[in-house]
């Protein structure tokens, strides 16, 4: 089995997130083509090389993948195309058989449900947005949200009333009456979020719901994405190849390539300590005052004048000009008053220039 970096744990947020029920996850999961492939992975109780597949004739679009996704969080699957994190997220709602593993939700295996609780389960409790829309051209934007609620039997009043209720969400009043072709491409993609919602999902399984959007819609709809989380406080999965898509969205971001499973932390951990020169690699473009908090890059209070105050989590774009502008050191101030720290105007101007926290000279860990 490989061997994850999760470096998920290394703050008291990350505590304060540990401390929530775990709603989904995978353990030891594969998924390989191929014929024999179930046989070939079972008879080596789940441990395979990438070598031993390719010899075999097989193709490992999974290999031994172990994740927790806990209630609330937006965990976010990325890595390159052909790296595995649709078969993954296909494999979570079992849309595709593992070829080896457990799938849990809420601590039962997936796996070993019966057909009629798989259905229930994603009729139910299971949302699905992929990045084509797929609406019923043929039905307006009310009938294609109550569409799902009619197969769960509910009665037309009913699900008129719900399918309402979510055009509200998600900002689509005045075109309860329009049909797909009618409408843009970020107004046909809320109605893919609203019918995903109507059902009132546990769950909720993004696949690149964004992509084909245009950047301004995309933002937008990023932005709304957000909002319906603050409101909603789904549990998210959410695949996207796009970093500074994780970086707006994400709680904890899983990197994969060919299959596995390399890296997963907030998008912070991952910029700052990658496992691996590939996770390196892939966050090297991210502008780190985006990402980077105040509390990775404070050094301990020296008694200084301070210029202003700032929160543990404040990123460091976000204040970054003033602190330049006072030319004094920050304080670094939790919610309870308490000074953890401060940040200086050269470790700021060191990170924008991308230099390490070393370099800047005040001692603080590596950035």
């Amino acid at each position: 089995m490989n061997s994850i970096a999760d470096t998920s744990g290394a703050t008291p947020v990350a505590t304060a997130r540990e401390l929530r029920p775990i709603k989904l996850a995978c353990r030891n999961v594969w998924k390989v083509f191929g014929h024999d492939a179930q046989p070939f992975i079972e008879t080596r109780d789940g441990r395979a090389s990438a070598e031993d597949i390719s010899k075999a004739g097989l193709v490992g679009a999974v290999r031994a993948v172990d994740l927790e996704i806990r209630q609330g969080e937006i965990f976010i699957i990325m890595g390159l195309s052909g790296s595995g994190k649709s078969t993954l997220v296909r494999c979570m709602s079992r849309l595709i058989e593992p070829t080896f593993g457990k799938v849990e939700f809420e601590g039962k295996d997936l796996l070993k449900i019966s057909d009629a609780e798989l259905i229930e389960l994603r009729r139910h409790r299971m949302g699905m947005v992929f990045q084509n829309f797929a609406l019923l051209p043929h039905l307006n934007v009310l009938e294609n949200i109550a569409f799902p609620l009619s197969i769960q039997g509910m009665g037309r009043a009913e699900r008129e009333k719900r399918a309402r209720e979510v055009i509200e969400l998600v900002g689509l009043n005045g075109r309860e009456h329009f049909y797909p072709r009618e409408l843009s491409g970020g107004q046909q993609q809320r109605v893919g979020i609203a019918r995903s919602l109507a059902t009132k999902p546990e769950i909720w399984f993004l696949d690149e719901p964004f992509s084909a959007l245009d950047p301004l819609i995309r933002r937008e709809m990023q932005d709304e994405l957000m909002r319906l989380q603050s409101v909603l406080n789904k549990t998210i999965v959410f695949i996207t190849h796009d970093f500074d898509e994780a970086i707006r969205l994400a709680d904890r971001v899983a990197i994969m390539k060919d299959g596995e499973v390399i890296q997963i932390g907030t998008p912070e951990e991952l910029v700052i300590h990658p496992a691996t020169d590939y996770v390196a690699e892939f966050t090297r473009d991210v502008q780190r005052a985006k990402v980077v908090s105040a509390r990775s890059l404070m050094r301990p209070p020296t008694g200084a004048d301070h210029g202003g105050s700032v929160a543990p989590g404040a990123r460091i774009s976000s204040f970054a000009s003033q602190i330049v502008t006072s030319g004094k050191p920050f304080a670094v101030v939790d919610a309870d008053g308490l000074m953890l720290g401060e940040v200086t105007p050269d470790a700021v101007i060191g990170l924008l220039a991308g230099i390490d926290n070393e370099e800047a000279g005040h001692g603080a860990a590596r950035v």
